[in-house]
């Protein structure tokens, strides 16, 4: 193998695992924002209360 494809492999290896840590980068970031999002959404959910909870007792067994 020449000197200029050993060059040209390493680059491409290079540029197919900076690649992939940049989606990485990206996959990671989007998981957290969303799991932020689910928090906040269950931590909001819960401190609303139904307009009827509570209200009404179902005796019919």
């Amino acid at each position: 193998m020449d000197v200029a494809a050993a060059s040209i492999a390493m680059s491409q290896t290079s540029l197919k695992q900076q690649t992939s840590v940049a989606l990485m980068d990206q996959v990671k970031s989007d998981a957290e924002t969303k799991g932020n999002q689910m928090v906040e959404m269950l931590s909001d959910s819960a401190t609303v209360s139904h307009p009827t909870k509570g209200s009404q007792i179902d005796l019919k067994g």
